[in-house]
């Protein structure tokens, strides 16, 4: 290479160093400090100048580049690391004598009283992030507090945590604890995708920011906009070694560009904690993230060490939860509310109240024996709370307050839409007008078009209720009668419209017969027994001439699933339903290779005909759904759980404990891919 050759070289190396540089700078002052430098136009032509001198110059891409966020393939699995210390939790207290009693074994313990740090406790997934010559190395969520997922790459794309550490932190090796989050705003705007798309909305934030975290598609966490909370620094060297507060070294995560969180205290003395518990029970809902309590630690760490551990947390910390908020309200009504098996729900309607920062005009009381257990009265006084801050449930009556005028709620005898007396059954009460009732003939077309079902694109509700309103349909198998003629009588529906929404009727007819057996809806009968039963007798025809000892010959199928199939083939309008849609192009058997019982047309023996698996766990030469279509081809059906009937528990690692603990219980074979394989002639190539 010439001098000039080396000189250019220098320059694009040192070029791409600064951007490198410049940018993760921009990104702490953006996400960290929430003081951008820059404006965004400014920020993506400075990323894209990187991007274009990495494609140009991989070789000399770092590993902190900002570039290496954007998500990247999808993995075929997690690989389980263990802790170097086990991530243990801590014990709970839910009131101030409990934490004076904490504050007082810390005192006998010590002989003296501690001073104490606090903060926040984030309502997040707790997260080990470990760091060697300043770059983040690895990733790992608790698991079971030995061992969890090493979910680096999906690490790398939240934004607030650093890839590589500045000139001011040690090269020696740190780990960082901290809580990994969905900010509530990012809640919002995911759940308005997902309404938009047909989907249901997520419950709430810390539930998403532990589902994405274990996603594989690193790409899709990016776009949900996960952030992160630190609090603990642990590691190696002498600047670790002379800062032994817990104060001290949160001010050096702050320094090193961690994020951590402002609200936190100490050192602090006793009562300055029942000061900052106090203060942040009433302000909780002011925060954009979601808490659910506070930590209180000892400050130091000497003492820490003096105080020890139990077998499961810290004697040295502890958690303060604060109770589900509890407000006042009035019961103005109670409405009924009819579901698509005809199910009859009972819905409290409320005077309108706040609560954990929404404001609150239903809730569900379930049944009639929840009435009758509330003592319920129109305009009682109730207390109401949100069942982990987010459903909303009555709590209790204040009969105390009730006036003489107030009436009992009574469970009603007839349906409140087509006045059909109601069935009783186990506490739960049914319209038997299946035909006819409005509510449950809207409720199973939005099932049967439902996404899981036979995922009919553009028949949203609105939809289905001009095509009832204007007597187009009454059933599922009217809608495979459609023409263009039929819907144009429907407002808003143009040319283009109602092109969509004739291709959706026919792509629909793609959907396998497991998915078709799900969507005619049969009381009880979810995704996974539709499968099983679909799997076991192959078509319709054969499900619908079963008896009642055949079906609990089927895992999974107990009593009260094979009467309530048999109640729905017995009904000659269900009879008359499926056999039109068989008529009409759906899949109503499977194709004789995937079939759970042999016949004359299977040539090949097939080993695992009549066996029942449950696949649990990661293994080591095939994907777990890639292993669950094998069995499947062979002739097996897989369960989703153990039981009395079941043939094999096939387990990975990281199987679920449950699983393999009924298992050895009931005497079932628990086995591994290898004898699988092996079973199927497979031959095991290493992923």
């Amino acid at each position: 290479m010439t001098n000039i050759d080396r000189s250019a070289s220098d320059s694009v190396q040192h070029r791409m160093q600064a951007l490198v540089r410049q940018l993760n700078q921009h990104n702490r002052a953006y996400y960290i400090e929430d003081r951008p430098l820059i404006s965004d136009q400014e920020f993506d032509d400075l990323l894209r100048e990187l991007e274009e001198l990495e494609t140009r110059y991989p070789e000399w891409a770092q590993p902190d580049s900002p570039t290496q966020r954007v998500g990247g393939g999808i993995l075929e699995g997690f690989v389980q690391r263990k802790h170097r210390r086990p991530m243990l939790s801590l014990g709970n207290t839910y009131n101030e004598s409990e934490i004076l009693a904490f504050h007082e074994r810390c005192i006998k313990g010590l002989g003296l009283e501690p001073l104490y740090a606090v903060e926040l406790k984030i309502d997040g997934v707790a997260l080990s992030l470990h760091y060697q010559d300043r770059v983040l190395q690895y990733a790992v969520t608790r698991g079971d507090g030995v061992q969890g997922d090493d979910v680096t790459a999906n690490v790398r794309t939240i934004e607030a945590l650093p890839l590589r550490l500045g000139p001011d932190a040690p090269t020696d090796a740190l780990e960082i604890r901290g809580e990994v989050y969905l900010p509530r705003n990012y809640l919002t705007r995911i759940n308005l995708e997902r309404v938009q798309n047909g989907e249901e909305p997520y419950a709430n934030p810390r539930n998403l920011a532990s589902g994405t975290l274990k996603l594989l598609d690193s790409s899709v966490v990016r776009h949900r906009r996960l952030s992160a909370w630190c609090y603990q620094l642990d590691g190696e060297g002498p600047l670790l070694e002379r800062t032994q507060n817990h104060h001290q070294r949160m001010a050096l995560l702050e320094a090193w560009g961690f994020p951590v969180c402002e609200h936190r205290a100490g050192p602090l003395p006793f009562e300055g904690v029942l000061d900052f518990v106090n203060q942040w029970q009433s302000k909780r809902q002011e925060l954009p993230f979601d808490i659910d309590g506070v930590v209180i630690k000892v400050d130091g760490f000497g003492q820490r060490d003096e105080l020890g551990y139990t077998a499961k947390s810290p004697r040295w910390a502890i958690a303060y939860k604060y109770p589900a908020q509890s407000v006042r309200t009035r019961l103005l009504d109670v409405i009924y509310q009819v579901g698509r098996t005809g199910a009859v729900t009972p819905v409290a309607c409320l005077e309108p109240v706040e609560v954990a920062g929404t404001v609150v005009k239903r809730a569900s009381l379930y049944n009639e024996a929840e009435i009758r257990r509330l003592d319920l009265h129109l305009g009682d006084t109730v207390s109401l709370e949100k069942g982990g801050d987010i459903i909303p449930k009555i709590t209790k009556v204040h009969p105390e307050e009730r006036s003489a005028d107030c009436i009992p709620v009574r469970f009603p005898d007839y349906c409140p839409d087509c006045q059909s007396r109601l069935d009783c059954v186990e506490a739960l009460h049914y319209c038997p007008n299946h035909r006819f009732c409005p509510p449950q003939v809207l409720g199973r077309l939005e099932h049967f078009v439902s996404r899981k079902a036979m995922n009919l694109e553009h028949f949203g509700t609105e939809t289905l209720l001009q095509l009832l309103e204007h007597k187009i349909v009454s059933d599922p198998a009217d809608l495979y009668e459609l023409d263009a003629g039929r819907l144009a009588s429907l407002d808003r529906t143009g040319d283009k419209s109602i092109q969509r929404l004739l291709e959706a009727v026919q792509a629909s007819k793609a959907v396998p017969f497991e998915r078709v057996l799900f969507a005619l809806g049969l009381r009880g009968i979810g995704e996974v027994a539709s499968k099983t039963l679909a799997r076991h007798f192959g078509s319709i025809e054969k499900l619908s001439m079963a008896n009642k000892e055949a079906l609990l010959a089927v895992h999974e199928i107990g009593e009260k699933s094979a009467d309530q199939i048999l109640a729905w083939f017995s009904d000659p309008l269900n009879q008359r339903l499926w056999q039109r849609l068989q008529a009409l192009g759906l899949a109503m058997s499977i194709p004789q290779t995937h079939a759970a019982s042999s016949d004359t047309h299977v040539t090949e023996p097939r080993p695992l005909t009549g066996c029942t698996l449950v696949v649990s766990g990661k293994f080591a030469h095939v994907e777990r759904e890639a292993l669950k279509t094998l069995i499947e081809e062979a002739g097996g059906t897989v369960l989703s759980s153990v039981g009395p009937r079941l043939t094999y528990l096939v387990t990975g690692s990281d199987a679920g404990p449950a699983k393999l603990e009924k298992a050895h219980k009931l005497g079932i074979a628990v086995v591994d891919e290898a004898f699988i394989l092996e079973l199927l002639g497979k031959s095991p190539l290493p992923l």
